[in-house]
């Protein structure tokens, strides 16, 4: 800046004034931040140049805050302070001399500016770092680049701003060792606030380059507990030396329950070093520690109905203290002997008296008169009007209009000659005018409910003018566009020149004035929906005399109207009231207000006009073009009435209006705001005033008062106060009274702000064709305090809220569709909008373009602020206001936003008149429509109704009395078992082959033709020679002995089996590894890498091209490929048969090992036993009746779990026919799997989750052609899906629902399930029951609890059963921490025993205690003989009314999810799939989601399947839904591209995975949103 250094008290008096000037032009935006600075330099130049440099180094006062720490608020420094109070109190001086500006202070006021300021100030001392959010370059086009925020990595380049950052952390890490005494707290805000080294060192360790030196932040970030965090975060800590991960890969240990997962990068005490999420989450911690408003109260129930925590009163609250109001009475309305019997009488006799008199002058779009309008003219052109409708429409005999029908005027405010002609031709013809805004387009703002009115209004007729119909929007062959929602309608031109002259005998019928309706007047709720309120013709002429008498309007005088005259004040003044009273209408379109702000002022001026019809908006723009007219005069005005002066932020405007006029002969009594509304009328009207007589008093109300309901004059805290004008006193012949909003219509205090209710025949009659609503609106009847009614007159609902003053006269606070309710205070929308308008000079958003609103989200309404975004802001500029705003609001109205968006310039929803259409904005934001640029969720902050976290009790009760408790409680212990394994009748080759060496040998000598399998079709013999082959190979090759562990890499298909087989063969321990794929090495060599040292195999078999891949340049890219074991390639193997074949001593010796990636990311290996594969062969054999006629078709990988037993083992063992189809041929050919069953005729079929979702999307929409082609499927009896996790319900059901067309029965689907440490548990074999579904209390499930509820029950969970429990397997349900049997209904860990159980852990330390636990671990009661196997899956059991093949009630077991992956929050257990199925549905553009913890902060991934511009709008519905269904307020939003989250082959999410990709900043999201 050009003023270091500058002591500005010594400049001259004029360049100080000049100075503030440019201050207050920046500060009102009628300047560029740039501008400003070329001019201030410009100023100061000739005395920076004498004044000798105070301070060399320009960074040196505060350090720049980082990249990946908020922008703080920085306190200025003390030369720049002095300025600020010089140029604050010049600015008051030069307020008063100075021309508008283009400032818009429809809602400023300099007191609540200052009052916001004073309340930043407050919070800037206690120095709260905000996370940023962080965002794709690419996302949004809405800032210039050079404007956006800079991607949070380091870059190399040496900028100024990175040696800014670098001055600034070396300036922080001195400040943080010199403040090293001081708390933690304030050491880590300071670290955040100045210092990005997180993100430096974050780059250094991701390229490799060696371990830098951790760095201050890391450093105090890293010895930081976080204080109130129960849990300790899920990562545990590691050595600092570690090897990189490519290098040597992590210990590859069994899932223990006890111990946290190891995490895939280095970590200090739980918080990443490398990371700047780390630090923003870290931030984000820090700010939430700060106390909610009101604190959280303890509860907790076990089963509480009622969630939601009820506020306990405050008994600070104020309570009104005034006596029952008395209605007041407005003067009575006089009686005056030449005032018409009918409106229409009136124009009949101004049109025949006096002819040549002007009614109307229209101007054009220059704001230069276009026609005027006489009162002759306007009879005439009505007469002719009138006549058409009637006569000339239709036939004689079948007219088209009849009295007393409806007819739509659709005219724009530009052509207000035409509307005017149009309304009294209806009024005459005795129809009921509507008129309505001109459709633009079929999608505009409201449109649809504009539909709505006509439909409820019966309206098939639009009148319309010649100009009006050629713009309106055309179909290609010419018609008008049907509008969405809109009755079909035909549409009449009124240009005089269609119009057809009445015959002389014609006179059309004026009756006196009655209840008939005259007009409909529409009018839009807070909910967005259009009503159409009826005005009678009685009620016409008294609003009409009542106005007259009010106002005090004469014969001839001149109006200036700018409102629209087709609704509101524009119509009951400038078009009714004027031609009762002969007065001279000038009317000034919104579209020359535009063009040309100050015509309003000329037209005044030029025609002395008496009366002017004003909004707020058009004093601003006024006072914005004023400097252009130096010599208007406004000494006629008798009356300027302020249209919108309910408004309490109208009192500024007006005051500035003077201000600025007062000396072009404004006087100062003029000014009369009024209250209206379109149902109850005009209410009330300031009456114009005696020069000289005293101005009304105001009142300054307490913001605190007025949120409990209760008038406070505010005297001692001056930051949350409001300034309100009386907007005069009650019409004529008026009664008010002040009613309760809520409840029955209760007669308020005197000191109680209430609904103001209005009995007057002025006023509307009902919402036409409505007769629900109009009850409870226009027939109130007020009550007192003990509920009886105070009369029998009927009183009108205004929907103003206020009270009455001294002297009657009547304050407007606010509308009801402006109130917001939360937690139980009242807080009105406009003072919301004022406070973050006051926030400070307005460069980032629009002022008049700021809508507020409220959501409901858990039982209370959350307040939302959306704002329209200048092109020029910045991302950290805006991010600095909304951060600003929150605070503001928050000392100010003592309320938590919830929500505040903004969206680029334009895009929100407009009214016809240019304002913000609320309602409309309010439904883009919850369809997730409003496509924000910047987004800031707060609801850490105003979410205060949550119950506090669950307390879990201590374990103290002993086993003995846990026992009985459950069989008191007439509980059966949760366990179940499938039926004996027995002897079955094969015995003699059980016997004498007992592995399965031994039965493929016997096979090929007795049976040497039977097809075996059918991918590459192998029969027994064919499969035993190439095994044979295989084994002569590994003979053949020196060094491997009998024992060692030997890789087959091969994709699926006969190789692999033969392989296998050929290892046993030879004495080796086969360990079948996923081939890595060849598009995408980098990704998955690394796996197989791991797998091949992990394993410590000696060698592996695999085939040619594989080999080619694995000595490729690619693999050396991720791998060492000079370190490999020996590689056999298999393909073409000289036919050999080996010496012997081996047999192992016992059947407890090591058959194969099985490796996986288990959903958690762990790399587990399991061993099997020879025993295990025989009784698990047998068990599925007996389950699923396989026999060597049946044939089984199997669609799985054949790597791991049960898809490799059935591929490899199974049909040795029972000699059925298997067709194996690999799950990647479906990629090619979609339809292979389905075909071949109908091909074949398969009886049962085994499948993946992947394969399933991949037809039931791919082939979903197809079934019409595949059953053309003669697919049928109704010879599957069975269809099993394997998985290790809980059944996917809405996929198998969505998967039924599809193929029942091609005769797939809806019985046939059902799962498998199988864990690490059983391979195969459950499975729907041919003979048990069908699968059971039941429904489940979430709320109960959350503690642990299952509690069976009806289907569609609220909070209801569905689960299907696993499959039935195989032959000679046990389970029972276990309390994972005390190890003691449960109760059937209580939720806890799936233990099992059974022959087949994995023998333990391949690893590579001997983990014993580990094995003793997961594998041969007892019951601390009940039996506690058996040895089990811990699963780690959670899951309950079930009897259910089905018999199993015994005879006996079946008992279903219902896995729920896995152990190690609930989510520990608020105390209670939640299931990640429960919280991502509500995700999925909250938005059309949730492809995927998945979530996970992270410091106690729950954490959301969404992959995103739209346009990156919907990436905001999901954030809110991600919080929203995620707090309705699930009562957990999300932490981050991560918002990626499709794809991002790893999913592993079996199509099971790997969440820690991505964890550890999001912490390490390697997810290149499009949106990372940290809620507050």
């Amino acid at each position: 800046m050009a003023d270091r250094g500058v002591d500005l008290s010594d400049l001259p008096r004029d360049i100080r004034d000049q100075l503030a000037e440019l201050d207050l032009e920046l500060s009102e935006g009628d300047i560029t931040q740039k501008g400003y600075e070329k001019k201030r330099a410009k100023l100061l130049a000739p005395f920076v140049s004498r004044t000798p440099s105070a301070d060399p180094s320009p960074e040196s006062d505060q350090p720049a805050p980082g990249p990946s720490s908020a922008p703080v608020p920085a306190p200025a420094p003390s030369s720049s302070s002095s300025s600020t109070s010089v140029s604050t109190s010049a600015a008051r001086r030069h307020r008063a001399r100075r021309s508008g500006g283009a400032r818009d202070d429809r809602y400023r006021s300099d007191i609540h500016t200052e009052a916001v300021q004073a309340a930043l100030a407050q919070h800037r001392e206690q120095k709260m770092a905000l996370p940023m959010p962080t965002k794709r370059r690419s996302a949004f086009a809405q800032s210039p680049a050079d404007n956006c925020t800079p991607p949070d990595t380091s870059s190399g380049s040496e900028d100024e701003g990175s040696l800014r950052r670098r001055a600034g952390q070396a300036q922080a890490q001195a400040h943080a060792q010199a403040q090293a005494l001081q708390s933690p707290d304030s050491w880590i805000n300071r670290s955040l606030q100045g210092s990005s080294t997180s993100s430096s060192a974050s780059s250094t360790l991701s390229h490799g380059e060696g371990k830098p030196q951790p760095s201050m932040l890391a450093d105090v970030l890293a010895h930081t507990r976080i204080e109130n965090c129960s849990v300790p975060p899920d990562v545990t800590s590691m050595p600092q030396d570690r090897v990189s991960q490519a290098e040597m890969p992590p210990p590859v240990r069994g899932m223990s329950r006890g111990q946290s997962r190891s995490s895939m990068m280095d970590t200090a005490d739980g918080v990443p070093v490398n990371s700047r999420v780390s630090t923003k989450i870290q931030q984000l911690l820090n700010t939430l520690k700060r106390p909610k408003r009101p604190p959280l109260s303890e509860f907790f129930m076990d089963d509480a109905e009622e969630i939601v925590e009820v506020p306990q009163p405050d008994p600070n609250t104020p309570k009104p203290e005034g006596r029952q109001i008395i209605p007041v009475k407005g003067e009575p309305l006089g009686v005056v002997s030449n005032w018409p019997p009918a409106l229409q009488a009136a124009l009949a006799r101004w049109g025949a008296t006096q002819a040549k008199s002007p009614a109307l002058t229209a101007l054009d779009i220059t704001g230069k008169p276009l026609y005027t309008l006489t009162y002759g003219k306007l009879w005439s052109r009505s007469l002719k009007l009138a006549f058409t409708l009637l006569n000339k429409l239709g036939t004689k005999n079948e007219p088209v209009l009849r009295p007393g029908d409806r007819v739509a005027l659709v005219y724009p405010n530009s052509d207000p000659g035409m509307f005017w002609v149009a309304f009294y031709g209806c009024l005459l013809a005795e129809v009921i005018p509507v008129p309505i805004e001109v459709p633009l387009s079929r999608k505009d703002a409201g449109s649809q409910q504009i539909g709505f009115l006509l439909g409820s209004c019966g309206v098939s007729l639009a009148l319309t003018s010649e100009v009006c119909l050629k713009g309106l929007p055309k179909t290609p062959n010419g018609e008008i566009l049907q509008f969405k929602g809109w009755p079909r309608l035909k549409w009449v031109v009124t240009d005089s020149k269609y119009l057809t002259k009445p015959s002389k005998d014609w006179q059309p019928h004026i009756p006196t004035a009655n209840t008939d309706p005259a007009y409909i007047e529409y009018k839009a709720s807070k909910e967005g929906t259009v009503m159409g309120v009826a005005v009678s013709k009685v009620a016409m002429l008294t609003h009409c005399q009542a106005l007259t008498q009010a106002c005090n309007y004469s014969e001839g005088e001149t109006l200036v109207n700018v409102l629209d005259c087709k609704k509101d004040m524009g119509l009951w003044h400038g078009v009714l009231t004027s031609v009762m009273n002969r007065i001279h209408t000038i009317s000034v379109p919104y579209a020359v207000m535009k063009a040309c702000p100050l015509s309003w002022v000329q037209r005044v001026h030029t025609h002395k006009a008496r009366v002017a019809l004003v909004k707020c908006r058009d004093l601003h723009w006024a006072m914005m073009a004023h400097r252009e007219q130096r010599d208007t005069s406004l000494a006629s005005l008798r009356m300027l009435i302020v249209a919108d002066g309910a408004n309490p932020w109208s009192v500024s405007s007006c005051d500035a209006f003077l201000n600025v006029f007062q000396s072009h002969g404004l006087k100062p009594e003029v000014i009369c705001p009024c209250a209206t509304s379109p149902e109850a009328m005009t209410v009330a009207i300031r009456r114009p005033g005696v020069p000289g007589a005293p101005l009304p008093a105001r009142a300054i109300l307490s913001m605190w008062g007025l949120s409990h309901g209760v008038i406070r004059v505010n005297t001692e805290d001056k930051n949350s106060a409001l300034t309100v004008q009386d907007v005069g006193h009650v019409m004529p012949g008026a009664l008010m009274c002040i009613v309760k909003p809520d409840g029955p219509p209760q007669l308020c205090k005197t000191d109680e702000i209430g609904e103001i209710v209005v009995n007057s025949r002025a006023g509307g009659t009902m919402y036409y064709g409505l007769p629900g609503v109009t009850k409870n609106m226009f027939e109130v009847i007020p009550v007192n305090a003990s509920g009886a009614p105070i009369g029998e007159i009927p009183f009108i609902r205004s929907g103003l809220l206020g009270f009455v003053g001294p002297g009657s006269l009547v304050f407007v606070v606010g509308k009801i569709e402006g109130l917001l309710m939360v937690s139980g205070r009242r807080h009105n929308a406009d003072d919301l909008v004022a406070t973050a308008l006051a926030v400070e000079p307005v460069k980032t958003v629009y002022r008049g373009r700021v809508a507020v609103f409220a959501v409901t989200v858990f039982y209370d309404e959350r307040i939302v602020i959306v704002a329209e975004q200048r092109p020029e802001a910045s991302e950290e500029d805006s991010f600095q206001w909304m951060s600003r705003v929150l605070q503001a609001i928050d000392s100010i109205h003592q309320v938590g936003l919830y929500c505040l968006a903004l969206v680029p310039a334009n895009t929100l929803p407009k009214t016809p008149l240019g304002g913000i259409h609320v309602a409309e904005t309010k439904q883009h934001f919850l369809d997730g429509n409003l496509h924000p640029c910047n987004i800031l969720m707060c609801p850490h902050t105003c979410v205060t109704n949550l119950p506090k976290p669950r307390q879990k009790q201590p374990v103290g009760v002993g086993p003995a009395s846990i026992m009985v408790g459950n069989l008191v409680a007439g509980k059966r212990v949760a366990q179940a078992s499938g039926r004996d394994l027995g002897l079955i009748e094969d015995q003699d080759l059980v016997r004498k082959h007992q592995y399965l060496t031994e039965a493929l040998q016997w096979r090929a000598q007795t049976d040497p033709d039977h097809q075996f399998l059918s991918v590459s079709t192998a029969s027994c013999v064919q499969l035993h020679r190439r095994a044979e082959k295989v084994t002569a190979a590994l003979a053949e090759r020196g060094g491997i002995n009998t024992g060692d562990n030997v890789v087959l890499l091969y994709p699926p298909g006969i190789d692999l089996i033969a392989s296998f087989y050929g290892c046993l063969y030879a004495g080796c321990i086969p360990v079948t590894v996923r081939p890595p794929h060849p598009q995408n090495l980098a990704a998955t060599l690394p796996t197989v890498r791991m797998i091949i040292d992990v394993s410590k195999a000696v060698c592996i078999l695999t085939t040619q091209a594989l080999t080619k891949t694995l000595r490729s340049k690619e693999a050396a890219a991720s791998v060492n490929i000079k370190t490999w074991p020996t590689i056999i390639d298999t393909d073409d193997l000289p036919r050999r048969r080996p010496p012997l074949i081996y047999k192992p001593p016992t059947a407890e010796m090591l058959a194969y090992l099985d490796f996986s990636v288990s959903t958690t990311g762990m790399l587990t290996g399991v061993k099997i036993s020879h025993a295990a594969v025989g009784a698990l062969c047998r068990s599925i054999k007996l389950q699923c009746e396989l026999y060597s006629s049946r044939q089984i078709a199997i669609c799985l990988d054949p790597y791991c779990g049960l898809g490799f037993v059935l591929w490899c083992l199974s049909s040795v063992y029972s000699g059925h026919q298997s067709i194996l189809i690999p799950p990647a041929e479906l990629e090619v050919t979609l339809p292979l799997w389905l075909s071949t069953l109908s091909q074949y005729r398969i009886r049962d079929t085994f499948c993946s989750y992947s394969v399933m979702e991949l037809c039931t999307k791919g082939l979903g929409i197809q079934t019409e052609g595949l059953k053309a082609r003669g697919l049928n499927l109704s010879c599957v009896r069975s269809c099993v899906v394997v998985a290790e996790e809980r059944p996917r319900l809405t996929l198998t059901q969505s998967f039924s629902k599809l193929f029942k067309d091609l005769g797939l029965s809806p019985r046939a689907v059902s799962t498998a399930f199988g864990s690490r440490v059983n391979l195969a548990i459950c499975l729907q074999g041919t003979t048990g029951p069908d699968p059971s579904t039941v429904y489940v209390d979430m709320k109960s499930l959350r503690h642990d609890r299952v509690r069976l509820v009806e289907r569609g029950a609220p909070q209801s969970l569905p689960l299907m059963e696993s499959g039935t429990i195989l032959p000679g397997v046990r389970v029972v349900i276990v309390n994972p921490e005390t190890r003691g049997p449960l109760g059937d209904s209580h939720l806890g860990e799936l233990w099992v025993s059974s022959p087949h159980s994995a023998s333990g852990y391949y690893t590579l330390y001997g983990e014993e205690s580990l094995q003793a636990d997961h594998f041969n671990t007892r019951l601390t009661f009940g039996d506690m003989q058996t040895l089990w196997a811990r699963t780690g899956y959670l899951g309950f059991v079930k009897r259910t009314e089905l018999l199993d093949a015994s005879g006996d009630r079946h008992d279903a077991l219902f896995v729920v999810g896995s152990l190690d992956e609930t989510l520990e929050l608020r105390g209670l257990r939640y299931h990640p799939i429960d919280i991502e199925t509500s995700v999925s549905r909250a938005h059309r553009s949730i492809a995927e989601s998945a979530v996970f913890t992270w410091t106690n902060l729950l954490v959301v991934v969404s992959e995103l399947c739209g346009s990156e511009q919907e990436a905001l709008d999901l954030v809110p519905l991600v919080t929203n839904v995620v707090l309705e269904e699930h009562h957990l307020i999300v932490g981050v939003v991560v918002i990626v591209d499709p794809g991002v989250i790893p999913i592993n082959s079996r199509g099971e999410k790997q969440r820690m995975h991505l964890r550890d990709s999001f912490l390490a900043d390697q997810l290149d999201p499009i949106y990372v949103a940290y809620n507050m």
